[in-house]
Protein backbone atom coordinates (compact mmCIF):
# COMPACT_ATOMS: atom_id res chain seq x y z
CA UNK A 1 0.00 0.00 0.00
CA UNK A 2 2.78 2.57 1.17
CA UNK A 3 5.24 1.47 -1.65
CA UNK A 4 2.26 1.91 -4.10
CA UNK A 5 1.50 5.39 -2.78
CA UNK A 6 5.45 6.01 -3.27
CA UNK A 7 5.17 5.32 -6.82
CA UNK A 8 2.21 7.35 -7.72
CA UNK A 9 3.34 10.32 -5.93
CA UNK A 10 7.36 9.81 -7.35
CA UNK A 11 5.10 9.31 -11.10
CA UNK A 12 3.38 12.84 -9.98
CA UNK A 13 6.22 14.64 -9.23
CA UNK A 14 7.72 13.36 -12.72
CA UNK A 15 5.48 14.50 -14.63
CA UNK A 16 4.87 18.46 -13.13
CA UNK A 17 8.87 18.15 -13.51
CA UNK A 18 8.87 17.06 -16.95
CA UNK A 19 6.10 19.76 -17.43
CA UNK A 20 8.07 22.14 -16.32
CA UNK A 21 11.12 21.07 -18.19
CA UNK A 22 9.06 20.95 -21.55
CA UNK A 23 7.67 24.90 -20.46
CA UNK A 24 10.64 26.48 -20.08
CA UNK A 25 12.96 24.70 -22.65
CA UNK A 26 14.50 28.67 -23.93
CA UNK A 27 17.97 29.33 -23.60
CA UNK A 28 18.66 32.10 -21.07
CA UNK A 29 22.18 34.11 -20.52
CA UNK A 30 23.53 33.12 -17.44
CA UNK A 31 26.39 35.79 -16.23
CA UNK A 32 29.28 35.23 -13.54
CA UNK A 33 28.93 39.56 -12.71
CA UNK A 34 26.36 42.34 -13.34
CA UNK A 35 27.32 43.73 -16.77
CA UNK A 36 28.99 46.95 -14.97
CA UNK A 37 31.24 45.02 -12.72
CA UNK A 38 32.15 42.68 -15.84
CA UNK A 39 33.07 45.51 -17.83
CA UNK A 40 35.01 47.14 -15.08
CA UNK A 41 37.16 43.85 -14.42
CA UNK A 42 36.95 42.55 -17.65
CA UNK A 43 35.64 39.18 -16.76
CA UNK A 44 32.84 38.73 -18.34
CA UNK A 45 31.55 35.31 -18.75
CA UNK A 46 28.32 34.49 -19.52
CA UNK A 47 26.89 30.86 -20.38
CA UNK A 48 23.56 30.11 -22.37
CA UNK A 49 21.38 27.04 -20.43
CA UNK A 50 18.14 26.14 -20.93
CA UNK A 51 15.49 27.87 -18.59
CA UNK A 52 14.93 24.39 -16.80
CA UNK A 53 18.16 23.84 -16.47
CA UNK A 54 18.89 27.12 -14.15
CA UNK A 55 15.73 26.50 -12.51
CA UNK A 56 16.30 22.49 -11.48
CA UNK A 57 20.17 23.45 -10.68
CA UNK A 58 18.40 26.36 -8.30
CA UNK A 59 16.31 23.74 -6.51
CA UNK A 60 19.67 21.23 -6.25
CA UNK A 61 21.89 23.82 -4.40
CA UNK A 62 19.71 24.69 -2.31
CA UNK A 63 18.81 21.31 -1.20
CA UNK A 64 22.72 20.39 -1.09
CA UNK A 65 23.44 23.52 0.91
CA UNK A 66 20.28 22.89 3.33
CA UNK A 67 22.01 19.23 4.01
CA UNK A 68 25.67 20.59 4.25
CA UNK A 69 24.53 23.47 6.84
CA UNK A 70 22.31 20.71 8.88
CA UNK A 71 25.12 18.74 8.91
CA UNK A 72 27.34 20.59 10.60
CA UNK A 73 24.70 22.62 12.67
CA UNK A 74 24.10 18.48 14.31
CA UNK A 75 27.87 18.06 14.65
CA UNK A 76 27.39 19.22 18.11
CA UNK A 77 24.27 16.01 18.80
CA UNK A 78 26.35 13.42 17.34
CA UNK A 79 29.70 14.29 18.78
CA UNK A 80 27.46 13.85 22.31
CA UNK A 81 25.81 10.98 21.28
CA UNK A 82 29.26 9.28 20.55
CA UNK A 83 30.50 10.44 23.93
CA UNK A 84 27.78 8.82 25.60
CA UNK A 85 28.13 5.58 23.95
CA UNK A 86 31.76 5.01 24.80
CA UNK A 87 30.93 5.98 28.45
CA UNK A 88 27.83 3.76 28.49
CA UNK A 89 30.31 0.87 26.76
CA UNK A 90 33.15 1.62 29.43
CA UNK A 91 30.21 1.07 31.99
CA UNK A 92 28.99 -2.26 30.88
CA UNK A 93 32.67 -3.26 30.97
CA UNK A 94 33.24 -2.19 34.53
CA UNK A 95 30.28 -3.56 34.99
CA UNK A 96 30.76 -6.91 33.84
CA UNK A 97 34.30 -6.92 35.30
CA UNK A 98 32.84 -7.00 39.02
CA UNK A 99 29.96 -8.97 38.30
CA UNK A 100 32.55 -11.71 37.58
CA UNK A 101 34.22 -11.23 40.69
CA UNK A 102 30.99 -12.34 42.47
CA UNK A 103 30.64 -10.10 44.95
CA UNK A 104 30.86 -10.68 49.15
CA UNK A 105 27.94 -10.40 51.51
CA UNK A 106 28.32 -7.00 52.19
CA UNK A 107 27.69 -5.79 48.36
CA UNK A 108 23.84 -5.34 48.38
CA UNK A 109 23.70 -3.17 45.27
CA UNK A 110 25.69 -5.44 43.17
CA UNK A 111 23.51 -8.67 45.19
CA UNK A 112 20.42 -6.76 44.14
CA UNK A 113 21.86 -6.70 40.52
CA UNK A 114 22.80 -9.88 40.04
CA UNK A 115 19.06 -11.33 41.95
CA UNK A 116 17.65 -9.16 39.47
CA UNK A 117 19.29 -10.43 35.78
CA UNK A 118 19.18 -14.25 37.27
CA UNK A 119 15.24 -13.39 37.48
Amino acid sequence: MIRTLRYILLAGLAIVLLTVALANRAPVALNALPPDMAAFTGMGITIQLPLYAVIFGAILAGVLIGFVWEWFREHKHRSTASVKTRQVTKLERELAVMRDTKPGSNDDVLALLDDRRAS
